[in-house]
């Protein structure tokens, strides 16, 4: 028996409302995703995401206060943070009373070049003490350094 003429196949309308469905679903668990779970803000895996999280934003007096004074104090403002966009990704934590090390995969991703876009990996460890009880930053991967207030702010009249 043959559709009316004019009327649509039921299950081209099936298959349709199934494709519309899926990507429904699809839109849903791309959007719903959102930030990385936050880690222990009282461990040193915790500590260097959060100062990571403040370097990469650009909030360096954030990202200064999970720093040792020593740190602070012997901040090194030649060479800079690396150019283009970073993916910080926890490789391991190696913690021991007083003093820790947190081992990062830190991506380099740069848009410019001959060749079109390109990534830079390397595996780099934080030097992180305990401070008045609290895990510190004692010296951190070049790409992630900040020195604060070594800057000349173009906000100032």
């Amino acid at each position: 028996m043959n559709p009316t003429p004019g009327r649509p196949d039921r299950t081209l309308i099936a298959v349709l409302s199934v494709i519309v469905v899926l990507v429904i679903v699809a839109l849903v668990v791309v959007f719903s995703r959102g930030a990385p779970e936050q880690l222990g803000q009282a461990t040193p895996a915790g500590v260097v995401q959060r100062y990571s999280a403040a370097v990469i934003d650009g909030d360096e007096q954030k990202a200064a206060g999970f720093l040792t004074p020593h740190a602070l104090a012997s901040c090194d403002a030649v060479g800079g943070r690396a150019a283009g966009d970073l993916r910080v990704t926890l490789v391991s934590t190696t913690e021991r009373p007083g003093s820790a090390d947190v081992t990062v995969s830190i991506v380099t991703s740069e848009d410019a070049g001959p060749f079109g876009s390109s990534e830079y990996e390397s595996q780099e460890v934080f030097d992180l003490l305990t401070v008045d009880g609290a895990w510190k930053i004692d010296s951190a991967p070049w790409q992630l350094a900040i020195c604060p207030g070594t800057t000349t702010s173009t906000d100032a009249p």
